[in-house]
């Protein structure tokens, strides 16, 4: 499938998800459209200043702010931004004189977002259409950029990560909670398009994703908060033979909630 395809189904598959939480609660980072749902990537965001019910679809894959060091008056920059969770969380640490900006590039999901920033109205939040490979922001314009089960569903990770640190000042840093995997995955994860919009299939290996933040010429690395990600037989059934889901069992393979922290020179 080529990339610009891989972001279509992850458009299309955001969109539905945007259509279905204005009906129900979020579906979580695993939705589906099937009977499948699995939705256990996700964190308890409602004892965090901030937290915004309808901004939560249960997208996540962990607390991002929690270990971003975020202070008052700082202008941080959430990456994939959807209805707008993470954003209202950083806004509340940052203060009246700081900024946010949401970026994303699904129409369903700032359209969302907006309509819960109209009713907080904060004026220091903004959220903006557009692709995390191709950011609409100045060189050297963030303290902080944070993100979100994001960025394992971007293309070009490398692409992705230069921009986080061209966008971030000297001394800035990201802190980004999202998903990587151990050993070799079954080819049938990798092959079904809408497990990959549910965050899966895209993930690399945590030594490859690692390897792109150092690339990109980010220092002090660290992973904040490594967590299982526990698939039960009952949702793999849908996407794997028997045979398939013993040899994942079997073969030291894994997924894994991550949350990283890195630094601009």
């Amino acid at each position: 499938m080529e990339n610009t395809e891989l972001k279509e189904v992850v458009k299309k598959r955001y969109s539905e998800i945007v259509i279905k939480a204005d009906k129900s609660k979020g579906c979580g980072c695993g939705c589906s459209s099937d009977s499948s749902e699995y939705s256990d990537f996700s964190e308890n965001y409602k004892s965090l200043d901030g937290y915004v019910a309808e901004a939560d679809l249960g997208l996540g894959c962990g607390l991002p702010t929690e270990h971003a060091r975020i202070k008052e008056n700082e202008v941080v920059v959430d990456l994939g931004s959807g209805a707008g969770n993470d954003v209202f969380v950083a806004r509340s640490l940052v203060g009246e004189n700081g900024t946010v900006v949401g970026i994303d590039f699904t129409e369903e999901m700032i359209t969302k977002a907006n309509r819960n920033l109209a009713k907080l109205n904060y004026k220091n939040v903004y959220f903006k259409f557009a692709d995390i490979e191709n950011l609409p922001l100045q060189n050297n314009f963030a303290d902080v950029v944070i993100s979100n089960c994001v960025l394992n569903l971007v293309p070009d990770k490398q692409k992705a990560f230069s921009e986080i640190y061209r966008t971030l000042k000297p001394g800035g840093h990201f802190c980004v909670s999202d998903i990587v995997t151990s050993g070799e995955l079954p080819k049938g994860i990798r092959n079904v398009a809408a497990l990959y919009a549910g965050c899966v299939a895209g993930a690399l290996t945590q030594e490859d994703y690692i390897g792109i933040i150092r690339k990109s010429g980010f220092e002090n690395i660290e992973i904040k908060k490594p967590r299982i990600i526990n698939l039960p037989d009952e949702f793999l059934i849908n996407y794997l033979s028997e045979e398939e889901i013993k040899e994942f069992r079997n073969n030291n393979s894994g997924i894994y909630s991550i949350t990283v922290v890195g630094y601009k020179k």
